[in-house]
């Protein structure tokens, strides 16, 4: 996979204009305009300023203003340090016009144009609410409203900001009732993405002197959305529509796209990840240079050979050498075969085939995959931030690792200097595999680690009872499983799982504790992790919730799949 083309430094056809003294970029929805993680950055600045410096052209860039990583259009920069003042005092005398499009549901203001004047402050969680302009850091926001469009309870509309607050149009629209479509934080409708558009901006150039405007085309997703609404599993009948969204899908990857070098260099990492990426029923992984492509079973949606097809063409045209495909069943955890030809195709189903197994490199480890080796790959994308974790975390450690499959936590806690592991696994094969891992890294040497095959449940009652204790406990269980001695269902069993592994934390240490269960909600999780404290009879000092990993976004209005907490106990 050539990155490089498939994550350019900037898309020259993003570029709306360019002087001696302005660039004006059409920003992409799904890209940042300042940097969220300062030792990957992935904003538009920093990529402009690459692509600039490729083509000669010099790397200065004056940036006046922002825009949210999920609105797209206009941004204007300078490309001199002597236009700044110009610039800089119209966008702070508020001299500078601009123009919004946005898709709303529930718009009912009579009139063509309506003036949205609120005050506003900040609010818990990164929001922006609407305040009495009384209150403590209430600042005035201004938006002129006009009807462009309708269709049933659909309205597209334009938006004059005469003041430029923080999610001003997205706080003031949900205010009076009409929250923008796709806007995840204050409530709006279902949609491809945030529907929320900077259409225009006028000003007086800082070198003729002369007004002058800036514009980007509306996005398609705004007609076809008035036109539709949320187009659902709809858009694997839509061959335009589906390409947009996996094309914002791979934007919206940029920084991982080209985390192939360095130290933290990374080279598997989920590409698209279902509704959080207006693909319901899709999940596509990286894996060095092929890709994953896995389908889930909707008894409401099915996927027929058409749209299974035109997604994996599509996939392919990515620029991937070639893809596989896992078709997941609704009830997985009963397969007894997860290795059958109709689910997990040993060869790809478009491109070249990869080596039976394969190396890929996640913050700079590497980890053994095999992509044909039936619905599973030997490593669990979503605990890339965890395995980070417990690297950091782990020196000098003794570690238990349950459920612990082919040992990823183990390696990582390995390679981040615990004096001990202790893999648990009711496979012996999964366990074989993290074994031949840490030999192959050389880190059976350099600790005492150690692989027992059994049951969960039944370990922890023998190291209980034993008196051991750990430092760290990894707890990832499946939703499901069943061994010899008992069945396990996360949704009732998980309270009481973590309890036992609780016992065996030693005083100061700590668990992580983490459940994929979709039915178990952040609140439920941190009550049964609660619950299982005092079950064991320990305090807890501090029962921290941990970020959503950035490649696996949570579906609009819901939670990630993944839920992940660190415990650390008195």
């Amino acid at each position: 996979m050539d990155r490089r083309r498939v994550w350019p430094d900037f898309r020259e056809a993003c570029i709306v204009h360019e002087d001696r003294s302005l660039i004006v970029v059409d920003k992409p929805a799904g890209v940042p305009s300042q940097a969220a993680d300062p030792d990957r950055p992935d904003d538009v600045v920093t990529r402009l300023r690459s692509f600039l410096r490729a083509r000669g052209k010099g790397d200065y860039l004056g940036v006046h203003q922002r825009l949210d990583r999920d609105t797209s259009g206009v941004l204007v920069m300078t490309r001199r340090r002597e236009a700044n003042p110009a610039v800089a005092a119209q966008f702070e005398g508020r001299k500078v016009t601009k123009t919004y499009l946005a898709c709303v549901r529930g718009w009912k203001a009579a009139g063509a144009r309506v003036t949205l004047r609120d005050h506003l402050a900040p609010g818990d969680g990164g929001l922006v609410r609407v305040v009495p302009r009384t209150a403590r850091g209430a600042q005035l926001a201004v938006t002129h409203v006009k009807v462009l469009g309708r269709r049933a309870d659909r309205a597209l509309l334009e938006l004059d900001l005469e003041t430029g607050r923080t999610h001003q149009a997205r706080v003031q629209l949900a205010h009076a009732g009409a929250p923008i479509a796709g806007d995840t934080l204050y409530g709006g409708a279902p949609a491809p993405r945030l529907l929320l558009h900077a259409r225009a901006i006028g000003m007086v150039h800082p070198d003729t002197q002369r007004r002058v405007a800036f514009e980007a085309p509306a996005p398609a997703e705004m007609d076809d959305w008035l036109a539709r609404g949320d187009p659902g599993f709809r858009i694997y009948d839509d061959a335009a529509a589906l390409d947009r969204a996996i094309a914002r899908a791979v934007e919206r990857r940029w920084g991982l796209g080209r985390a192939d070098e360095g130290p933290r260099a990374t080279t598997a990492f989920r590409l698209i990840h279902e509704a959080g990426d207006a693909l319901p029923g899709l999940a596509v992984d990286v894996y060095g240079d092929h890709l994953v492509a896995q389908l889930y079973d909707d008894p409401e949606h099915a996927w027929s050979a058409a749209a299974r097809d035109r997604v994996l063409d599509r996939l392919h045209a990515v620029g991937a050498r070639g893809v596989y495909l896992k078709i997941r069943p609704r009830q997985a955890n009963t397969l007894v075969d997860t290795r059958r030809e109709d689910l997990a195709p040993r060869l790809p189903v478009r491109g070249e085939a990869a080596p039976d197994e394969i190396d890929v490199l996640e913050e700079g480890v590497a980890f053994a995959v095999r992509l044909g080796d039936g619905l599973s790959t030997g490593i669990f994308l979503d605990q890339r931030a965890n395995r980070v974790r417990v690297r950091a975390i782990a020196g000098g450690a003794r570690v238990l690792n349950l459920f612990a499959y082919a040992c990823a936590f183990s390696v990582v806690a390995a390679a981040g200097g615990a004096r001990g592991t202790v893999s648990v696994d009711a496979s012996p094969a999964a366990l074989e595999r993290g074994r031949a891992q840490m030999e192959r890294m050389g880190l059976l040497a350099a600790g005492d680690h150690r692989f027992v095959a059994e049951d969960a449940f039944s370990f922890l009652s023998r190291a209980a009872r034993r008196g051991d204790a750990f430092d760290l406990v990894c707890l990832d269980p499946p939703s499901y499983s069943t061994t010899r001695s008992r069945r396990f269902v996360a949704s009732r069993d998980y309270a009481e799982l973590a309890a036992a592994a609780i016992a065996v934390v030693a005083p100061g240490g700590r668990l992580l504790a983490c459940t994929n269960h979709r039915g178990i909600h952040r609140a439920k999780f941190r009550r049964a992790l609660g619950d299982a404290a005092r079950a064991a009879g320990r305090a807890v000092r501090q029962l921290k919730d941990l970020p959503d990993p950035v490649d696996f976004p949570a579906p609009p209005g819901g939670e990630s799949h993944l839920k992940s907490a660190l415990v650390t106990l008195a």
